[in-house]
């Protein structure tokens, strides 16, 4: 395993703000996420003797942040639980349908070409928007499965949960973008 030479004064202005954004994403804090690509720095710094150059400096440096996120989402996890709570019971869908079951208004129909719809700045500004009105425990649910692609049982295992229990709040967390979404996206531009 032989050392390969880096460059450590270059990473902020080369990496920083891509690793920002990728922390602000996760964690929905400015300050936090600042001081978590802070901490992945100072221990790229610390550990860049141990760079083997087998993969690019900026997916090491990545590789770094993703451990320094979930020691994070740790450290929150001793003080919040992530378990349903009452007000979590409650379904968001629930007044979408009537005595028999049926739509009380039919959803709307999105017809979109997922490839096309990556690209599409409106929806994903507005998929953002809605991200951040999400509880910090869906929108971490959410990042840690769809964004992350953790397994369920990784997810289970770091956030001490059920099965049952996060399928419950995936399922009510995607209604709540969904409906989002519809509200800021669909309803605004009905030619969407």
């Amino acid at each position: 395993m032989g050392q390969h030479v880096i460059d450590s004064s270059q990473w902020v202005e080369r990496y920083g703000d891509m690793l920002y954004r990728f922390t602000l994403l996760r964690v929905k804090d400015a300050e936090q996420a600042e001081e978590i690509v802070q901490v992945t720095f100072l221990a790229a710094l610390q550990s860049q003797d141990k760079f083997a150059g087998q993969s690019t400096e900026k997916t090491w440096l990545f590789g770094i942040l993703k451990h320094k996120i979930m020691d994070h989402f740790r450290q929150i996890k001793k003080t919040k639980t992530f378990d349903l709570e009452p007000d979590d019971d409650r379904d968001p869908c629930e007044s979408e349908f009537d005595g028999r079951g049926h739509w009380q208004a039919l959803p709307i129909r999105w017809g979109i070409n997922p490839q096309k719809a990556s690209e599409d700045q409106e929806l994903v500004r507005v998929l953002a928007t809605c991200m951040d009105k999400l509880s910090d425990k869906f929108r971490r649910l959410f990042v840690l499965r769809e964004i992350e692609g953790l397994k369920s049982e990784e997810i289970c295992s770091e956030l001490d949960i059920t099965a049952s229990n996060l399928w419950v709040m995936l399922h009510r967390t995607r209604n709540q973008l969904k409906k989002c979404v519809e509200v800021h996206l669909f309803e605004k531009n009905p030619n969407a």
